[in-house]
């Protein structure tokens, strides 16, 4: 991409949205104030990304904005207040409006302190990157560029305004931002920006588990997450937000062949995006993340055997209660930990197929485990598949045609998506005369064992079955 093709695309861009930003331009103009669009909505506008989330600075103050786009707007938000920002919707476009500012942390300091700033100049020298530090300001749609965003835009390059040690001090996130930002854009981050963030990694322990989790999230699913892991682990920061992918590096695989583990995750996380259609479209954060985790109890469960081989037995299970840990450190919700913790202690399962072996029970074990995200399941599988023998992966990928047609049929026959016993609590306890407690449950687990051995049973041959059950318990 040249500078002149730069030029052309925000130009388009900026006669896309004319109808929102002229108008706004010309509401704040009118009231005495200065009003820019900035940051990201001007680096996009220069790549051809175009959207309808618009973001400005003004020299106005956050009651005085409010003001205006009480007036302007359609409706009116103020979460962002304390940090002077107001928000509307206009049409088709969600609008949020700041007022000048400067932030910064303390050494110590999980929250940054606010100020607000003088002028447009003070405003864009604080912000993350030169690419997010380009203006335009309205109603005249002039370009204020004052720190080469265009040219490095142009270069797919990632640098600060100042110097990065100020910019990392300011607010250390921005270092998870510019592995962020490599991942998202594709972009190659400047030499002394990685020097920066090698440096300066230990600042992200004052950052909150919040923030950092939503940063990681955004890079795992932006179109190059390889890009922007390989930085994290590369600058230390993995160590510190993410220690059990560093710790994956070195450890070779149960083949004990020349790859270490570390690549293969990361070869497994590009195979599972590639398959991500199947999930209806868009990045899948679970299934991604549960390709980046799924083999991280390698490094604890490693064994060297006598004759050179080794072995990880039981890495599913350590790297499920891993997996889980981290993402509760992290403040992940309960059901994406239930979900990925389970995709990762699930990895393995295919394996016992061997040719086709496994009985109808065993497969309704396998959807029945797999539950709702077995279609998750099937995209880890077949990603888990790194081997460059051209031979070995397509049995593998036959085996496993093998088995989905197999969980087709089945489920066609019998319903596996509410895989359940004939006969539910109340009438096991009807039929038992018994109250509710440990003998229904032990009553429904023998159902539903029949369930999965042998396939739908009509009620009155679960009842009998439950009979003759009981009667033999005494």
């Amino acid at each position: 991409m040249s500078v002149a093709d730069v030029q052309r695309s925000v130009t388009a861009e900026l006669d896309r949205i004319a109808p929102v930003i002229d108008s706004l331009g010309e509401a704040f103009a009118r009231s005495g104030f200065e009003l820019a669009l900035v940051g990201g909505p001007v680096r996009d506008a220069m790549l051809g990304r175009p959207h309808n989330d618009l973001d400005f600075t003004t020299s106005a103050r956050p009651e005085e904005t409010e003001k205006i786009l009480r007036t302007w707007g359609e409706a009116l938000w103020d979460m962002g207040r304390d940090f002077g920002t107001i928000g509307t919707r206009k049409g088709p476009w969600q609008v949020e409006v700041t007022t000048y500012r400067s932030e910064a942390y303390s050494a110590d300091s999980r929250k940054p302190a606010v100020a607000y700033g003088t002028s447009l100049a003070d405003d864009l020298v604080r912000r993350d990157f030169t690419v997010n530090a380009m203006a335009v300001r309205l109603p005249g749609r002039e370009v204020v560029d004052l720190y080469g965003g265009v040219v490095d835009l142009a270069t797919r390059v990632l640098r600060t305004p100042g110097t990065p040690e100020d910019s990392f001090s300011d607010d250390p996130l921005r270092m998870m931002r510019a592995a962020r930002f490599a991942a998202q854009l594709g972009f190659e981050v400047a030499p002394e920006v990685v020097a920066a963030m090698t440096d300066m990694a230990s600042r992200i322990e004052i950052i909150s588990a919040e923030r950092v989790r939503d940063e990681l999230v955004k890079l795992i699913c932006a179109p190059h997450p390889r890009r922007g892991l390989s930085l994290l682990v590369e600058t230390g920061l993995a160590d510190l937000v993410l220690p059990e992918l560093t710790a994956l590096r070195m450890e070779r695989d149960e083949h004990n062949r020349h790859k270490d583990v570390y690549e293969h995750t990361l070869t497994v996380l590009e195979q599972s995006i590639d398959q991500e259609a199947r999930l209806g479209g868009g990045p899948d954060f679970v299934s991604r993340f549960a390709a980046l985790m799924h083999d991280v109890g390698k490094p604890r469960t490693r064994k060297f055997h006598d004759d050179g081989t080794v072995s990880f037995h039981h890495h599913d299970v350590v790297g499920a209660k891993m997996t889980r840990k981290r993402m509760k450190a992290l403040r992940f919700s309960n059901d994406e930990i239930e979900a990925v913790s389970s995709l990762v202690e699930l990895h393995l399962r295919f394996h016992g197929y061997g040719d086709g072996e496994w009985t109808d029970s065993a497969v309704r074990r396998y959807v029945r485990d797999a539950g709702d995200q077995l279609d998750r399941l099937h995209i880890l599988t077949r990603a888990d598949c790194t081997t460059r023998n051209r031979r070995k992966a397509d049995r593998l990928a036959r085996t496993y045609d093998a088995l989905e047609a197999r969980i087709e049929r089945i489920s066609e026959e019998e319903e596996l998506a509410a895989l359940r016993p004939a006969l539910d609590g109340n009438q096991i306890m009807s039929l038992l005369d018994i109250p509710a407690g440990r003998e229904v449950g032990a009553a429904y687990k023998f159902l539903m064992d029949l369930r999965l051995d042998e396939g739908i049973l009509t009620e009155d041959e679960a009842a009998k079955r439950l009979l003759d059950w009981w009667a033999e318990r005494g």
